[in-house]
């Protein structure tokens, strides 16, 4: 009898990971794990930086990985690198999930316009996601960064940009299902405001669809965020993200490998995560696969 009683948690754990599995893959497991890990590195950069992004030891400078004290080396100034790509984390991560929730939002709101006053707007909104889609972003992004200058607010309005039309086109052409299924119309019979059918209707049956699209936007903000700061043209000091790490880093390459290769390893990891739990999701959410 005690042999049975403690051994039937035991027996359930296995069971309890078998069930997981088949729900999540292995890899699409493993991308979750790493991305809340990246969140909670945002969420506690404070807490959990050893030294201050800004704190310089100049007789420190250039220490390998595996130094006591700096897990992960220093730079060129003598600045902790992990300090640095905790930081980094946090700025890269806001600023990527900011503009994904604003191109998401315009998008979303230009491709239900279109869907519902169809016509002259339609055309507009439609004529301004092909041009948004034959614009070379990141010369527009250049041009707007070198006059402008550079700012966090400018740079998630900026991000914010990209892939809008995106949104529009999937907004629009959902909307336009749904509107002409049973469901719509009868909620127009009753006298409900457009608002109201869009915001409290369409939208929740075709949120799914645009979650699957933010997923796949949201690493392309990432990389394209990490090209601008490479370029100079990003985040600028003494504030650090990870595409300013790498470009501060590609000087040092031969000498210090780690100033660079550290930040480059978290931006690989954390869009292929991405990317992996967006087709997961798209797979789990789309009716006609299943």
């Amino acid at each position: 009898m005690t042999d049975t009683t403690l051994s039937a948690p035991a027996a359930q754990a296995p069971g309890r990971l078998t069930r997981l599995r088949r729900a999540m893959p292995l890899l699409v497991l493993l991308s979750a794990v790493w991305l809340g890990l990246m969140v909670l590195a945002a969420v506690l950069a404070d807490a959990i930086r050893p030294y201050a992004v800004t704190q310089m030891d100049l007789s420190a400078r250039l220490v390998p990985m595996g130094t006591p004290g700096h897990l992960l080396g220093t730079d060129e100034l003598g600045r902790d690198v992990l300090s640095r790509l905790i930081q980094s984390i946090r700025v890269s991560l806001v600023i990527a999930f900011g503009a994904t929730i604003l191109s998401a939002v315009v998008g979303t709101a230009l491709g239900f316009l279109a869907a519902q006053f169809r016509g002259w707007v339609e055309q507009m909104v439609m004529a301004l996601a092909d041009f948004q889609a034959a614009l070379p972003f990141m010369i527009m992004s250049l041009s707007v960064l070198a006059f402008f200058g550079s700012s966090m607010t400018l740079l998630v309005c900026l991000m914010g940009f990209y892939g809008w039309e995106r949104y529009a086109r999937i907004a629009r052409g959902l909307a336009i299902s749904a509107s002409a299924q049973g469901y719509a119309g009868a909620v127009v019979q009753l006298g409900a405001r457009p608002a109201r059918v869009y915001l409290r209707h369409i939208l929740p049956n075709v949120a799914s669809t645009l979650i699957v699209s933010m997923t796949l936007t949201f690493p392309e903000i990432i990389l394209m965020e990490s090209g601008l700061s490479f370029l100079g043209l990003g985040v600028q000091p003494p504030e650090t993200s990870l595409g300013n790490m790498v470009g501060f880093g590609r000087e040092y390459l031969t000498r210090a490998p780690w100033i660079m290769l550290a930040p480059s390893l978290v931006i690989v990891l954390t869009t292929l995560s991405i990317s992996l739990l967006g087709d997961w999701l798209r797979d789990r959410l789309d009716p006609t696969i299943r």
